[in-house]
């Protein structure tokens, strides 16, 4: 979906929510962006969203992933039209999948750590 927005929220909650069993109940971190929390979602009875406080890229993991990509691939550079963000934020993604070990180094706080044991 290229796009951000409630409706892509609602498509995303509804498909993620069918991929439970019926005996599952998730529980998603999701940050401060409008569609996560716009009063027109639906939210499944087995999902309970839970939003991180405003500005805490400490607590959100996925922010050092987003600021590695800009550093290293993405600033800087004047794309022509839709595709070619597109394929350059593919190619962002893979050379930084490609390196072993990175996704795991930039997303791990020492409070992670304390908490999934």
């Amino acid at each position: 979906m290229p796009e951000v927005s409630t409706e892509a929220m609602q498509h995303f909650l509804d498909r993620f929510a069918a991929t439970l069993a019926p005996d599952e109940h998730a529980v998603m971190v999701l940050d401060q962006a409008g569609w996560h929390g716009a009063r027109a979602l639906r939210i499944p009875d087995n999902v309970t969203p839970l939003p991180l406080p405003p500005y805490s890229p400490e607590l959100n993991p996925v922010e050092r992933v987003w600021l590695y990509l800009k550093e290293r691939y993405l600033s800087h550079r004047l794309l022509d039209d839709y595709t070619a963000i597109v394929e350059a934020a593919c190619r962002a993604w893979n050379r930084l999948t490609a390196e072993v070990g990175r996704i795991t180094s930039l997303c791990s706080y020492p409070w992670i750590e304390e908490v999934k044991t």
